[in-house]
């Protein structure tokens, strides 16, 4: 195993140990939603689904600004920095975790009891403090993107799962 996937692997392990205690803390810390029936449930998780919106608007925000301040304000010329490509793909990949996000804890929310969707509002604060992770993992070195990447990658693969078992069950 060379030394950048010794990196990856140990950040990696770390994201996932980090987001678990995450959401356990979290979900022991929140109030009760009093989300009883389904339209509060869903109401609930869209709430959250906002706050989980936030990174992203954040790193939309930072590429629209640099491409605005430099010579890649023309985004056909290739002349973004690398600071810029960095954010790009930052974005681009919180894009595709925050879709499978946003499915997983709508369904999740419907199908989840009154006493359990907390877990939505847990989830969502520790997916936009992982891609705050992710982003700065990424720009202080690529491979040290594993830790925020592992995080919300294992979190929506957990989600989706749970919300099909408890769907289909």
């Amino acid at each position: 195993m060379t030394s950048d996937q010794k990196t990856v692997a140990i950040g990696a392990a770390s994201g996932i140990l980090a987001m678990g205690f995450s959401l356990w803390l979290l979900y022991r810390l929140l109030p009760d939603p009093h989300a009883y029936d389904l339209a509060s449930r869903i109401a609930y998780a869209l709430k959250w689904d906002a706050v989980a919106t936030l990174p992203l608007f954040g790193m939309l925000v930072a590429v629209g600004n640099a491409r605005f301040r430099s010579e890649a304000i023309d985004p056909t010329l290739g002349k973004e920095s690398a600071t810029m490509t960095v954010d790009g793909r930052v974005a681009d990949n919180t894009l595709q975790q925050y879709a499978t996000f946003l499915v997983a804890t709508l369904a999740l929310a419907a199908g989840l009891g009154a006493e359990s969707v907390k877990v939505v509002g847990a989830a969502a604060i520790t997916f936009v403090l992982m891609r705050i992770a992710f982003w700065i993992g990424y720009r202080i070195k690529p491979v040290y993107r594993a830790f925020g990447f592992a995080s919300t990658a294992y979190m929506n693969f957990g989600l989706l799962i749970a919300a099909i078992w408890i769907g289909f069950s």
